[in-house]
């Protein structure tokens, strides 16, 4: 009898033994909904939902990144490291020996619910990384630091738990979604050279579900309807020392919804360029030239992977700029044609045909002298021109995109040498 006890207690105790090794490699949520490396917000705005990771960071693994999908109504998004059983209904960093970085407010949570100021606030498209330096490890602390695509934010010494630091993620408002990659690596030693990549970002006055890597522009957004388009538009216009500009195709993604044009200053974030008023684009997956109306004309061939399309003005010789003599500081605003016309403020786009058939002579008076001839190129062959008013503030090297995996390589000054 006692031999049939102790077997079963054994096998009680070999069972156990199973339960925990399953338990220490399970990922844990809650009001959260996991779909491959997505996660999305399932609460009701006035409860967190947290996600941890099955497996600590380690000598191996030692970091791990998330993209930003959806900011959702307030971008409540926290990335951090917790503990292996932490109470899923806190935010990452809010309980003792749990540390985050808030995309909402850029603050540092060190196991406390009131930040610290910390590093800059995070939007969609962004990149939050975390990660810990493994060879700092002594006595029970390592440095922890986080990153914001791609370029360290900051970082801080930190207590290592017994069964170690597990990624974190918390979310707190409806719409949030997130991209995770825990395999995700970062080079310490490639930081400098990826500073001076990413450097190319000051290029863009205006970015929208788009990352920038070098002269790199990649799609980040859903792609999933009309409304996700990406936008990135260059922080000078087009001027007559600068009046061209070039797009390689690196990768078609899914439809290659890629557009390249010029478009105003206050251009919607949502829309392709062409599709609104004050712009106009040639649209890679049909061929078509859109000019302030989400109808397209056949313009030229379709643009596919390795295609380099250009878009630049044919400015009048009568044209100059205001201060042209110091580039750096000129005022887009002060395009003026040399004879002794005033300054045009206001600029009316007009969508229907049959009121611009009705206006178009006014208009041509009004203008006057504003008009310039927009020309398209695919491999460096014209495709064709089309002649548009130029709005206040001038016309911006605009480019769009709608399906995953969209990429492309911009060269905003081709013809400088």
């Amino acid at each position: 009898m006692d031999d049939i006890n102790l077997h079963y207690r054994f096998l009680n105790w070999r069972r156990r033994i199973r339960d925990v090794r399953a338990v220490r490699f399970q990922e844990r949520y809650k009001r959260m909904l996991k779909n491959g490396d997505t996660l999305s917000y399932q609460g009701n705005s006035d409860e967190v939902g947290c996600y941890v990771a099955p497996r600590p960071l380690s000598k191996g693994n030692c970091y791990f990144e998330v993209t930003i999908m959806d900011t959702g109504v307030r971008g409540t998004i926290a990335v951090g490291l917790v503990p292996q059983f932490y109470k899923l209904d806190h935010q990452p960093g809010w309980l003792p020996q749990s540390v985050a970085y808030h995309a909402d407010d850029g603050k540092l949570y060190d196991g406390n619910p009131v930040g610290q100021q910390f590093g800059p606030k995070c939007n969609r498209g962004d990149r939050i990384g975390c990660g810990i330096y493994c060879d700092t490890i002594e006595a029970g602390l390592t440095t922890v630091f986080f990153t914001k695509n791609g370029k360290e934010v900051g970082s801080l010494v930190f207590p290592v738990a017994a069964e170690g630091l597990f990624p974190a993620i918390g979310m707190h408002s409806l719409g949030e979604e997130v991209r995770l990659d825990l395999q995700a690596e970062w080079d310490m030693e490639e930081v400098d050279s990826v500073m001076m990549v990413d450097s190319h970002e000051d290029d863009w006055g205006r970015l929208y579900d788009i990352r920038v890597t070098g002269t790199l522009l990649e799609y980040v957004g859903k792609g999933k309807s009309i409304l996700d388009v990406g936008l990135a538009q260059a922080r000078q216009p087009l001027s007559t020392r600068c009046h061209y500009f070039e797009v390689e195709i690196v990768d078609a993604g899914e439809k290659c919804y890629i557009a390249l044009g010029l478009a105003r200053r206050d251009y919607p974030k949502n829309r392709h360029p062409g599709w609104s008023q004050g712009s106009v684009a040639y649209h890679a997956d049909d061929g078509k030239i859109f000019h302030g109306s989400g109808v397209g004309e056949p313009f030229g061939p379709r643009c596919i992977e390795g295609d380099i399309m250009g878009c630049g003005i044919m400015f009048p010789r009568d044209y100059i700029l205001d201060g042209e003599d110091d580039i750096d500081e000129w005022d887009p605003l002060e395009v003026l044609p040399r004879q002794g016309e005033g300054r045009i403020q206001n600029v009316l786009y007009l969508n229907d045909e049959e009121e611009e058939e009705e206006e178009g002579d006014e208009l041509d008076q009004e203008h006057d002298g504003r008009k310039v001839m927009v020309f398209f190129t695919r491999n460096g062959k014209l495709m064709g021109r089309r002649e548009v008013v130029v709005p206040p503030g001038g016309f911006y090297p605009t480019v769009g995109m709608l399906s995953s995996g969209e990429k492309v390589k911009v060269d905003l000054h081709p013809l400088s040498g």
